[in-house]
């Protein structure tokens, strides 16, 4: 739903110069299949050591049904133009995280 939305939103993000890019743990192969099932039209970059996650923070241990195990935190990190993390959306609501994108778009826009 999240990706979905924010290939929906395509036109207005771009307006405010933003560029979506997400990333996984999952192998390319499988990124691809998702990526054309859902039409996305954004890149989605394989992290299968989940070496970028770890250097973000969002590769952590996780809890589901009583079993622990390590996982991607969904979160979110807008990035200013001069590189640095400007936003971190850490409780990423899956349905109306592209309205809160384009929000605090509009306000590093004004910064």
């Amino acid at each position: 739903m999240q990706a979905c939305l924010l290939r929906d939103s395509k036109q207005k993000l771009s307006r405010q110069k933003l560029i979506v890019l997400g990333i996984s743990p999952d192998p390319v192969g499988r990124l691809k299949k998702f990526k054309d099932k859902e039409s996305l039209n954004f890149s989605i970059l394989s992290d299968e050591d989940h070496s970028v996650a770890e250097l973000y923070g969002v590769w952590s241990l996780k809890k589901f049904m009583g079993r622990e195990y390590m996982g991607i935190n969904r979160m979110s990190f807008l990035v200013g133009m001069d590189g640095k993390v400007k936003h971190v959306l850490s409780k990423v609501n899956t349905k109306s995280h592209h309205d809160l994108v384009l929000s605090l778009a509009k306000d590093l826009n004004r910064e």
